[in-house]
């Protein structure tokens, strides 16, 4: 039985190569993946080219039981499908076993979360460094309200870093973005993120003087660049390094997580999930819920507090 099993995969790999121009680093992962497979088959006393879709199907369970990622199991069983088709193929089998087998679903990871503490000394050092005057104010003028805009709105980093220069003569404490799909949403400027743009207001019109015949830039975040406005690449190079000099952990920091934040602390102090969808331009709330998991502590308080039955099991204790 090892040494038919040996032979097949020694004819797979053989075909692959010379049939299909395989990359040696994918050869040898089909080897270790189709090995590992036939060791858990033989351990069993079945064949590689005898195992049956409830075979196979006990393997990818196995894979599962031993931790392997949702992504690992369907690399092995795309490599798997190639195998028995080959084998198929070559008339070496009647019949193809993973042709039932379902790919293992992905689960969705769960968005990396700031504490409101995290955010709060994060934004207390760009208001210091916002404060110091010298070379480099206006860039540090700069971050502040880049921070106070992300966190007070949930914008994505690239409606973020693409705002016009016109919002700064906008009234009230509402903006209106457009985000993707070319699709505007309303969003709300916090107190501190209102004062924070009036600050870099004055401080382009005193630190960035106009240039005489040079035409103003229709950016609120203007660059040199290509783009004409600050990259969303040097944002997030900048935001890891206030995060270091303000003690926290820069590899737990990045603009999408402060998005993050945003979408969770509303939870978390009673935001409705639909509202929180309107606000970060979410077209379905499928995606919105990814952040229901920040609800469970506050709901169970909920129907702890006010569900009749539990105040009646409370005055029987």
């Amino acid at each position: 039985m090892a040494s038919q099993d040996a032979a097949r995969l020694d004819s797979f790999l053989e075909m692959m190569s010379a049939e299909r121009g395989t990359a040696a680093n994918t050869l040898s992962s089909y080897e270790r993946d189709l090995t590992d497979m036939r060791d858990f088959l033989n351990r069993r006393n079945i064949a590689i080219s005898e195992a049956t879709t409830s075979d196979l199907s006990a393997y990818l369970e196995s894979l599962s039981a031993n931790g392997f990622a949702s992504s690992s199991q369907a690399r092995r069983l795309s490599c798997m499908r190639q195998f028995y088709k080959f084998l198929y193929s070559e008339g070496l089998r009647g019949d193809d076993p993973t042709g039932i087998l379902d790919t293992p679903k992905k689960g969705r990871p769960l968005p990396k979360i700031m504490s409101v503490a995290d955010v709060t000394t994060l934004l207390a050092q760009a208001s210091k460094e916002a404060e110091t005057e010298g070379p480099g104010q206006i860039s540090r003028i700069r971050m502040h309200l880049l921070l106070e805009l992300l966190y007070a709105t949930g914008m994505r980093v690239s409606e973020l870093v693409s705002l016009p220069a016109k919002v700064l003569r906008h009234d009230g404490r509402f903006l209106m973005i457009r985000g993707k799909g070319n699709k505007d949403r309303m969003v709300l400027l916090s107190r501190a993120a209102i004062k924070a743009m009036e600050a870099y207001d004055r401080a382009r019109s005193a630190l960035l003087p106009k240039k005489e015949g040079e035409p103003e830039s229709p950016w609120l975040f203007p660059s040199n660049g290509k783009e004409g406005h600050l990259p969303r690449q040097v944002f997030a190079r900048d935001l890891k390094d206030i995060a270091i000099r303000a003690g926290l952990s820069p590899s737990a920091i990045s603009p999408h997580v402060m998005r993050h934040a945003f979408a969770s602390h509303l939870l978390q102090n009673g935001a409705d999930l639909r509202a929180v969808q309107e606000l970060l331009g979410h077209s379905d709330i499928s995606t919105t819920q990814i952040y229901t998991h920040v609800l469970e502590e506050r709901l169970q308080e909920l129907v702890q507090t006010h569900h009749p039955l539990a105040k009646q099991a409370k005055n029987l204790e």
